[in-house]
């Protein structure tokens, strides 16, 4: 028998990377989720992560054992409901980055809206930077989307490093007083933010070769080799590649952090808050299915 508390908080690491973030996002200390972790471990015979200074790793088994707690926590919860009589109803009004489009996130709302038949969802897909901006206006319940650097709002679902992406033909120069051709999202596009700000402080050039509102419209303009485009690395839309590191002297982007958000508590309406939580929790759950692209 697998403990729910401690897949819970198996999940947690595996999608953050992180025992500190973990807690963090479950409100338990450091050393009760290392403690969760070595039990689980000790359960399954069989290590599940790679820990050193560096980091933390999934190994092979701990691969293996993030479809087996998801199964068994999303069984727990569907008895627990079944069992309970409780059935959720109300509007729920929920945004999400385009950064999504291509994962499995229609898959985790399909499963629940069947789950939850009674529940009115509407979603409202959009970049990062409007989301925020219609949560603070009361437009929205619950937002999954990206923070801005050196934010700390929202419930971390995973952290990932955002790079530099184009199409397999584009070729730039490597002299640091050619611009570089951009393809962003416009404002408040937080990644358009970014990649603006780090070549400003590295002195390097730019100029915006395309701006499209959508990712498909950014994927094409890729495609064509109009530019580069920055982007979080686990969710590279098929076709495009990674730069490398430094590549033509294009400077690092830093981390993003992809968190849940909840409106203000005076702002939501109470039909909406039950089904905002049972989202997020299958959020949650799901989070290290969401930054692989499909």
């Amino acid at each position: 028998m697998f403990d729910p508390g401690q897949l819970r908080t198996f999940l947690a690491v595996a999608q953050s990377l992180s025992f500190t973030r973990a807690g963090q996002r479950l409100g338990l200390r450091q050393s009760t989720v290392s403690q969760h972790v070595r039990k689980l471990e000790e359960a399954a015979g069989r290590q599940l992560f790679l820990r050193d200074t560096h980091g933390v790793e999934l190994t092979e088994d701990g691969e293996a054992m993030l479809g087996f707690a998801r199964t068994i926590l999303d069984a727990n919860e569907r008895a627990a409901a079944f069992f309970t009589g409780t059935r959720l109803r109300g509007r729920l009004r929920f945004g999400a980055s385009e950064d999504f489009v291509l994962t499995r996130l229609p898959e985790i709302l399909e499963r629940f809206r069947s789950d939850h038949p009674e529940v009115d969802l509407e979603l409202t897909v959009e970049w990062s930077g409007t989301l925020h901006e219609q949560l603070a206006d009361g437009r929205l319940d619950l937002v999954l989307g990206k923070r801005g650097a050196g934010e700390t709002h929202g419930r971390l679902v995973w952290r990932d490093r955002l790079v530099w992406i184009a199409g397999p033909g584009l070729r730039l120069e490597e002299d640091a007083q050619d611009a570089v051709p951009l393809i962003v999202y416009p404002p408040p596009s937080i990644t358009r933010a970014r990649a603006l700000d780090v070549l400003e402080r590295a002195g390097r050039g730019w100029h915006i070769t395309c701006t499209s509102g959508s990712l498909s419209g950014v994927r094409a303009a890729a495609l064509a080799g109009l530019g580069v485009v920055p982007h979080a690395q686990g969710l590279v839309p098929p076709g495009l590649r990674r730069l490398p590191p430094h590549a033509y002297g294009l400077p690092e982007l830093g981390d993003v952090d992809f968190v849940l958000l909840r409106g203000r508590r005076e702002d939501r309406r109470r039909d909406g808050r039950e089904p905002a939580d049972a989202l997020a929790r299958a959020i949650l759950a799901a989070g290290d299915r969401l930054h692989r692209a499909l």
